[in-house]
This record gives structure tokens, C-alpha cells and sequence, in this order.
């Protein structure tokens, strides 16, 4: 469920409204443009036709030759490799793709001087299990990521772990949680850059930072970088829900945000190719631009992505650049998928064997002119069932053909009926049984690994048991209790879902919860109803009603990792630390792995001063999370007041490499250096300290360190700043600081 952004302002619902009509009207005008043709030719425009045409035919075989020039592989095994996805980005909104209201120059030039697919499927319209298909050429049905927050196991090998074991650098800049290192795709990686708010204890589910942000690590890594052969990642997550692009984009697409923040993007895109060039290295990096999924907008009434299997969520964009390995620009039509880009980049670079095992098809012989087949696309979605009890949906996208499988099962031919608009599953009901049995052995081949299932004509009973412990629960004769409402059939309230979601952007959080009551009522077994219900209560500071919603959904589910941690965090604002505590270690007996579940029980035991104890916690959480500020600096503030300075000395120093912007790790150092004696490393740490942001304290921990060393005249010159910039200080302090520097003029 989305919520607000940490750096971005809810759109209003009449906004959304207006956003949605302006962006259809201006796609209908686009459109019928499109369809408008010019009226009768002289004869001077068919000459030049004609020769235009004889000379592209000429040159097209006597330079570049059929079949020959359009890709070049020698030489690009010491190149590097950049893979930059586009998070929620529909392929049908950037200007390469036809979209004529667009602003996306950067991508239109790499399109138009590079290769573009023209149709390209994501596997799931859910960010990580895309994220995690792209990385390893699998199937959700087989590396097992099927919604957002769930964890790719650890015998997956990502192209990350592939491309480190042949002498790569590796570094991941990413844009926001859905793609944490927590989830398994850090691995591999030697930099993984997913510090969203690093100033906050915990990471929210919609923790996230816009792309210049992303970009400014990017760059700063590259500083010192790309001398040897790197494969890096950079994810765009900025057109999603609330969309609200920054100036001059928010003005400039005042009705169309979500194309204001493609444009925002798409300058980032710019600036990291800008980048490169700066460094000389452009020309052999091979650049790869994939979205994950797209955006549905309210075409079908869904406005984000996730629940259907519909075009606007599932086609993507796909480009490949660079001018060495792709001398000759093309557009391929044929129908491929995302799990085919870590096999392609793998063939490419000369490491085709690499590939062995993964279920997608490296494109070589595509971009070679050698094939023009379509490629069969597996779509799934999971994220009904697990956020609101619902069905799962899983379809095959077969040439001109999609079949969805659900309780109500579909059938569009997506080439005469791009927008979907007539389910012919009644009327062809043959096709849609063809399509039926392929699908079911397409799954069955990719979650065992091989295509054996696929060479089988017949399903038989065993086989429609596996599909349902995988999951699929709709191709088996259903059991009791085991059926689940169609999608589709719940419109209304998806409605109502996204109305709630908006009233929490607008901060209407009463008229939020009770559009979260009514949820409630038609969806009692969802953990997302109750913890969404209970955001809206906690923000209108109604703790002890919050709480009571909560146990009610943990009465229902019981190891819902989801509600416990919800739980455990609104016991914990709420001052109830005790309750916090066990609640946290309930949800670690579900999952030992949980950070926000680690950095919680620390933090109370480190409060409580059982200093060992929260030290074991904080060892646990960080070695899932080594990045975090927030617990390298508790950790050492455990340490130095358990008296092991030099190694909370050594993390401070750790913590003013990485945040050297940030005086409090200096202020740290310095004392911790003052109380081992060290009053010349002390006083230099102090001063950098007031150097970057002059403070009450940081004068006062100043004159502490003088007076201790020895030099009273320093000493008493930061006491009376300290005293002159004392406002908001304690009375406790300020007496000190006094008697101090009374005592000390009068010696």
C-alpha cells in the first residue's frame, strides 16, 4: 500500500481526477493525430521518395550488408557494463515509443541511436520480484520473489555474484526500499547504496530518494572508479505514487505528473551519461535502460500497479547502447521478456556459459537480424492474494494472444485490441484452452528448471498439485476454504482502497480510517487492512486504538510478520517499552532476519543499561544491514559506554568517512579520544566539529578537552561561548558551565 513519501507531498484527490482526465484527453487527440493522413502526393515528393529510397537500399547493401554490422561482440568483454531500470515507468509514455507529449530526450537519444525492443513484458508488476528476474534471468516461479518484501534464497546467483567471480567492480545505487539489500539483491554487489533517510532509526516500506540523489552517489563513486572493468546499477524510482515531479517539471506537466516525473527522471538519465563521457568511458560502457513494470493510471480503474495483469502495468521499456557494439541502430519487434537481459548482457561481454541454468534467452541472435520469433512471456501477480485476500493471477502473453488465469479466466488478442477492451474467452474457446495447457507447462518447465514439463501435451492430476503448491491455486479442482475472490470482481472496493490511500497523502487521516473500516468489513484476513487502519489511527495520535485494530488482526493471523512488527512499533511511540520488547522478539521467533524487530529490542535493552545483551542485538542487525548510520552510531555509543573506546573510536572514524558533513561523529571521536587522555586528538576532532556547525555543545565539549589538557585561556574562551549560545540548554549544564568558568578565571 502506498504511503506518503518522506520528500514528496500528496496530489489531491480532485488533482488526481484532473490529472487523469487532461492525460486522457491528450492521449485521444494524440491518437487520432496519429490516424490523420495527408490528402493527395505530387509527383516531386514520390521522386524524392523513390530515390531516398534507392540510395538507403544501396547503402544498405554495399555498407552495411544484410545480416552482418548490427552487432559487434569482439572487444566488449573489457567493457563495462551499467544497467539503469526505470521503475514504474510504462513504455507507451516516453516519446521512443510514440508518446508525442513526452520530454524524454535523453532516452529517445539512446533509443534512437542504440536498439530498442519494441515489446517487452515484465514477469510481475511488482517492483522487487522484476528487479530480481531482471537479475537473474528467472522466472518468480522459480527464484521464488513473488511480492514485494519477500527474500530471493540464497542458491539464486544474481549477475551481480556472476559478474564479481570474473573480475568486475561492482556498485548498486538504488532509490528505494522495495529493492533494500535486505531482499537478497545486494549480493554480489561490493557497493549496494540503499541509504534512503539515513538520519531515521528505521527504513519505511515507502522509504525512498529522488534520482538526483541516486545520481549525486553514482557520481561520487565513478569519481574514484572505472579506471577497471565495472558492472553498476542505477534505479530511477520516481514515477510512482503520490507523483509530484520538482520544478520546473511540476509546472510544466501541472496536469500530467506522472510524465512530469519520467521527464524528471529522464535528465538523470542524462546526467549519468553526461557523466561517463566526463570520464572517458562512455564509449565502452555498455549501456542497458529496462523499466521494471508500469503504471495503470486508471485505465481500468486501477491507478498504480500490482493488482492486474493488464498492457499499462505490464509493458516495458528495453534499450541497449553503445556505439561500439551497436554500430547500426534497429528496432526489434519481435516480443521478448526481462528475464532475457541477464543472459543478453552475459553473451554480449562473452560469457554466454554464465547463462547456463536461467530460464530467459540471451537476444544476441535477435540484434544479429538471426531471429525474429516472439518469445512466450510468463505475467504473474501475487500481490491480490497476500495484500487483500484475493486471487492470485497468472497469465501467457503468446504472440498476439494473452490468457490470464483466474477464477474468471480472460482472453484478449493485444494486437487487434491493444487496450483490452473485449474478452474473447467465451467466444474462442478453443484458443483460450490451447493457451490453458500452455501456460500450465510453461510454469511447470520454469519451476523445475528444465523444459521437460513443456515437451508434455497432456497436464496430468499430479501435475495440476504441483502448480498448486506453487501457488497457482486456480488450475486445480478447488478444496474448501481454498478459493479466492476474482479481482476483477472487486472493483468497487478497489476504488474505495485507493480512496482511503489517498485521504492519508492529502493528511485526512479521519476520513482515512473510516474508508479503512469499511475495507475492513469485505477483507477481515488482509495484515495490510489492519496495518493501514492502524497508520491512520497512530497518525491521529489514537495509540490504544491502533493497538486494539492490531491485536484484532493478530487474533486472526497469528504470524503475521507484517501486523507484529506494526505492533511492536506503535507499543514503542506510545512509551510502552516492555510490550515493545516482547512483541519484537515474537516477531524475531517468526523471522530472525527482521532489522526493525533487532534495532528495536537493542535499543530498549541499551536504555535499560543491559549493554551486553543490546550489543548482540546490534552485532545481529548490522550484519544485515552494515550501512545503517543509525546503528554503527548506537553501536558505538554502546561500546564507548561499556569502556571499549578504541573500537567505538574506530567506528566513528568508519561513521566521518562515509557522513563527513555530519559534526556529531566528530563530537563523538573527540570525546571518546578526551576520556582516553588524548587531549591533542581530542581538541583537533572538537574544532571540526564547530568548524562545520558551531553548537552549544560543541563549545561546551571544547572547553572540557582544553581545561583537561592544561590550557586554561582556551578553556575559559569556549566556556563563555558556550554561555553565549546557551539558549535552549539545560539549567544543569549552564550552572556547570558557570561555576566552571568561574573557577578556572579565578586560578
Amino acid at each position: 500500500m502506498s504511503k506518503k513519501r518522506s520528500q514528496k507531498k500528496g496530489a489531491s484527490a480532485s488533482g488526481k481526477a484532473r490529472f487523469h482526465a487532461a492525460a486522457a484527453e491528450k492521449k485521444k487527440a494524440w491518437r487520432e493525430a496519429q490516424g490523420r493522413k495527408s490528402g493527395g502526393r505530387s509527383r516531386l515528393i514520390w521522386w524524392i521518395t523513390g530515390t531516398v529510397t534507392g540510395l538507403c537500399i544501396l547503402v544498405y547493401f554495399l555498407v552495411i550488408k544484410p545480416g552482418r554490422g548490427q552487432v559487434r561482440l569482439s572487444g566488449a568483454l573489457a567493457d563495462n557494463v551499467l544497467l539503469i531500470t526505470l521503475d514504474t515507468t510504462r513504455a507507451d509514455h516516453l516519446g521512443c515509443y510514440g508518446y508525442k507529449p513526452a520530454k524524454t530526450p535523453h532516452l529517445d537519444r539512446l533509443a534512437r541511436e542504440g536498439v530498442r525492443f519494441a515489446r517487452v513484458y515484465c514477469p510481475a508488476p511488482l517492483t522487487l520480484p522484476s528487479h530480481s528476474s531482471i537479475m537473474t534471468g528467472l522466472y518468480p516461479v522459480t527464484h521464488g520473489v513473488r511480492n514485494n518484501g519477500h527474500y530471493l534464497p540464497s542458491g539464486i546467483r544474481t549477475l551481480a555474484e556472476i559478474l564479481k567471480g570474473r573480475g568486475y567492480s561492482t556498485a548498486a545505487f538504488v532509490s528505494s526500499f522495495s529493492v533494500d539489500s535486505r531482499f537478497g539483491l545486494g549480493r554480489g554487489f561490493d557497493v549496494y547504496d540503499d541509504t534512503f533517510r539515513s538520519e531515521l532509526p528505521f527504513k519505511t516500506q515507502n522509504a525512498e530518494r529522488r534520482a538526483e540523489e541516486t545520481f549525486a552517489r553514482f557520481s561520487r563513486w565513478l569519481e574514484n572508479n572505472g579506471k577497471n572493468r565495472f558492472f553498476g546499477w542505477v534505479h530511477y524510482y520516481d514515477p510512482h505514487l503520490p507523483y509530484d515531479p520538482p520544478p520546473p517539471y511540476k509546472e510544466e506537466f501541472d496536469g500530467d505528473p506522472y510524465d512530469g516525473e519520467i521527464a524528471y527522471m529522464d535528465q538523470y538519465v542524462g546526467a549519468v551519461l553526461e557523466r561517463l563521457k566526463e570520464k572517458g568511458i562512455l564509449e565502452r560502457t555498455i549501456i542497458v535502460i529496462a523499466g521494471d513494470h508500469g503504471e495503470g493510471l486508471g485505465d481500468k480503474v486501477e491507478t498504480g500497479h500490482g493488482i492486474f495483469l493488464y498492457e499499462e502495468t505490464l509493458r516495458v521499456p528495453l534499450i541497449l547502447y553503445n556505439p561500439a557494439v551497436f554500430p547500426c541502430s534497429q528496432v526489434i519487434e519481435s516480443q521478448v521478456r526481462l528475464v532475457d537481459v541477464a543472459p543478453t548482457i552475459l553473451e554480449i561481454i562473452g560469457l554466454k556459459n554464465e547463462a547456463a541454468g536461467m530460464t530467459g534467452q540471451s537476444l544476441v541472435a535477435w540484434l544479429r537480424g538471426k531471429s525474429r520469433k516472439d518469445l512466450n512471456s510468463l505475467v504473474e501477480t501475487f500481490y491480490p492474494r497476500e495484500n487483500f485476500g484475493w486471487s492470485e493471477l497468472v497469465g501467457l502473453v503468446s504472440g498476439r494472444w494473452k490468457y490470464i488465469q483466474s477464477p474468471r479466466p480472460e482472453l484478449y488478442d493485444v494486437k487487434n485490441d491493444p487496450g483490452e477492451r473485449e474478452d474473447l474467452y467465451a467466444s474462442s474457446a478453443g484458443k483460450a484452452g490451447e493457451l490453458k495447457k500452455k501456460l500450465e507447462q510453461e510454469l511447470l518447465g520454469s519451476s523445475a528448471g528444465n523444459r521437460s514439463a513443456n515437451e508434455r501435451t497432456v497436464v496430468r492430476p499430479e501435475d495440476q498439485e504441483r502448480l498448486r503448491s506453487l501457488g497457482y491455486v486456480n488450475f486445480a479442482p478447488a478444496r474448501p476454504g481454498s478459493t479466492f475472490p476474482d479481482p476483477k470482481e472487486k472493483t468497487d472496493l478497489l476504488r474505495l482502497i485507493q480512496q482511503a490511500q489517498a485521504y492519508e497523502l492529502e493528511e485526512r487521516y479521519a476520513e482515512a480510517e473510516q474508508a479503512y473500516l469499511k475495507v475492513l468489513v469485505d477483507i477481515p484476513d488482509s495484515p495490510a487492512g489492519y496495518v493501514n487502519l492502524a497508520i491512520a489511527q497512530a497518525l491521529q495520535k489514537k495509540f490504544d486504538r491502533a493497538i486494539e485494530t492490531l491485536n484484532r488482526g493478530i487474533s486472526r493471523i497469528p504470524d503475521s510478520e507484517i501486523l507484529l512488527v506494526r505492533l511492536g512499533h506503535t507499543h514503542l511511540v506510545s512509551g510502552r517499552s516492555r510490550e515493545a520488547f516482547e512483541t519484537m522478539n515474537k516477531v524475531l521467533s517468526l523471522n530472525p532476519r527482521n532489522v526493525d524487530a533487532l534495532t528495536v529490542c537493542a535499543g530498549i535493552l541499551d536504555s535499560e543499561g543491559r549493554k551486553e545483551e543490546a550489543r548482540s542485538y546490534y552485532e545481529r542487525a548490522l550484519a544485515i544491514e552494515p550501512e545503517s548510520r543509525y546503528l554503527r552510531m548506537n553501536y558505538a555509543g554502546n561500546l564507548a559506554s561499556s569502556g571499549r573506546l578504541r573500537e567505538a573510536i574506530g567506528i566513528y572514524k568508519r561513521l566521518i568517512d562515509d557522513f563527513p558533513e555530519e559534526q556529531a561523529f566528530l563530537q563523538y571521536a573527540g570525546i571518546a579520544h578526551s576520556y582516553l587522555g588524548e587531549y591533542d586528538l581530542a581538541v583537533s576532532y572538537l574544532k571540526q566539529a564547530l568548524a562545520i556547525q558551531p553548537t552549544a555543545v560543541g563549545y561546551f565539549n571544547l572547553a572540557v578537552a582544553y581545561e583537561k589538557s592544561g590550557n586554561i585561556r582556551e578553556a575559559v574562551k569556549y566556556f563563555k561561548l558556550y554561555l553565549e549560545n546557551s539558549r535552549g540548554e539545560s539549567e544543569t549544564s549552564i550552572r556547570k558551565a558557570k561555576a566552571e568558568l568561574e573557577r578556572l578565571e579565578k586560578e
